[in-house]
C-alpha cells in the first residue's frame, strides 16, 4: 500500500467516524459537509465529497461499516439455533448481535444514535432497510421466526415487525444517550439490556390476536 493511499484511507475513516457522531448528536441535515470536513480535521472543505460523494452515500457507508460487524457476530448465533421452534432463540439472534457490537466498540458509541436518526426520515431509512435485507442471516432469522408463528395472519407479522424495530432502534438509541451523558440506564450492561429487550419482543411476538369479529360483538 502506497502512502497516498495509507492516507486518503485514515482520511476516509476519520471522515466515516466524525459524520457518524455528529449525525447522530445534531441529525444528518443539520450537519453540512463542511462542519464534518473541519471537525474531522480536514482543511480541503470538499473533502467529504471527493471522498463518498452525496450524503446519502456517505449514510450508506456508515451502514455497511458496521453492518459488516454486525453480520460477523450474528451468523454464528444463528448457526447455534438453526432448526429452532423457539421464539425466544430467533428473538435473540436479533437482539444481540446489534448490543455485542455497540460493546465491543467501548464507550462513547453514536451508532445507535445514527441508526435512530436516519430510520426517521423516508430517504436515508431506504438506505438502512437495503443494507439489513443484504444479510442472509438476518433472513434466516425472519424465516426462523415466521416458522414458529404460522397462526399470525400476514398484517399482524408485518404490524410486529414494524413495533419490533422501533422498539430495537429506539431502545438501542435511549441507552447510548444514557451512557454517554452519564445518566442512569435501567440495565447494567449491554447483555443486560439485550435480555430485557429478548424478554419484551418475545412476549410481543407471542401476544394474542384480537379477532376483528369478536372486537366488534363485544
Amino acid at each position: 500500500m502506497t502512502e497516498k493511499t495509507t492516507r486518503a484511507s485514515a482520511t476516509r475513516e476519520a471522515i466515516l467516524i466524525t459524520a457518524e457522531r455528529l449525525f447522530a448528536e445534531h441529525g444528518v441535515f443539520a450537519v453540512s459537509n463542511r462542519q464534518i470536513s473541519e471537525a474531522a480535521g480536514q482543511g480541503n472543505n470538499a473533502a467529504v465529497g471527493y471522498h463518498f460523494g452525496t450524503k446519502a452515500d456517505l449514510v450508506r457507508a456508515i451502514a455497511k461499516r458496521h453492518a459488516a460487524e454486525t453480520e460477523r457476530l450474528r451468523v454464528p448465533m444463528v448457526a447455534a439455533v438453526a432448526g429452532s421452534r423457539d421464539v425466544r432463540d430467533w428473538v435473540s439472534c436479533m437482539v444481540r448481535p446489534s448490543t455485542r457490537h455497540l460493546e465491543e466498540l467501548g464507550s462513547p458509541t453514536w451508532f445507535a444514535r445514527f441508526g435512530a436518526q436516519v430510520m426517521t426520515d423516508p430517504g436515508l431509512r431506504r438506505i438502512m432497510v437495503e443494507e439489513s435485507l443484504t444479510s442472509p442471516s438476518l433472513q434466516r432469522i425472519v424465516d426462523g421466526l415466521h416458522g414458529c408463528l404460522p397462526h399470525l395472519p400476514a398484517e399482524v407479522r408485518a404490524e410486529r415487525a414494524d413495533m419490533a424495530r422501533q422498539l430495537m432502534v429506539h431502545m438501542l438509541a435511549e441507552r447510548e444517550r444514557a451512557l454517554a451523558e452519564g445518566t442512569p440506564t435501567p440495565r447494567a450492561s449491554w447483555h443486560d439490556a439485550a435480555t430485557g429487550m429478548v424478554d419484551a419482543l418475545t412476549g410481543l411476538w407471542l401476544a394474542p390476536v384480537t379477532n376483528p369479529e369478536e372486537e366488534k360483538e363485544s
